[in-house]
């Protein structure tokens, strides 16, 4: 119960913004787990949750979720443009650096992301929603 508890964690801080412990005990309980405040608190620690601030809103993410920034240099000299269709974001690199590059990305820790997958010179971001793939599309956009 335990680690499907700690894994619905994860889903649920990587779909919504969830600001504080009691955002997450109401969205666990959702799901149908009875926890205590008290035990959410450990798990945090557990999984080594961080906040982190955007756009004016404090939320959960996975720790390590911010690039350090040697891997931030490299993602901008890896990428050489990013696009998206649909719910898929595309991002086109030198060849042999998309394996990085996408390494790179998933420590972003970007909500709403599905997964990811690399080739040897492209990206290929699976998101939720449209709307999701395009938010991605500008904030690399604005890192480039």
């Amino acid at each position: 119960m335990r680690k499907k508890r700690l894994n619905a964690i994860l889903s649920v801080i990587r779909e919504s913004e969830i600001e504080n412990q009691e955002m997450l005990l109401a969205e666990l309980k959702k799901l149908g787990f009875e926890v205590t405040q008290a035990t959410i608190s450990r798990d945090i620690k557990e999984l080594k949750l961080e906040k982190k601030a955007e756009n004016g809103i404090s939320r959960y993410v996975k720790g390590g979720a911010a690039l350090a920034p040697v891997s931030a240099d490299f993602f901008k000299q890896a990428v050489i443009s990013v696009d998206y269709a649909l719910n898929t974001a595309v991002l086109k690199c030198y060849p042999g650096w998309a394996g990085a590059a996408c390494a790179a990305f998933d420590r972003m820790n970007f909500p709403r992301v599905v997964g990811t997958i690399a080739g040897d010179d492209t990206v290929f971001v699976l998101a939720r929603a449209e709307k999701d793939a395009k938010e991605i599309y500008e904030k690399i956009l604005g890192l480039l």
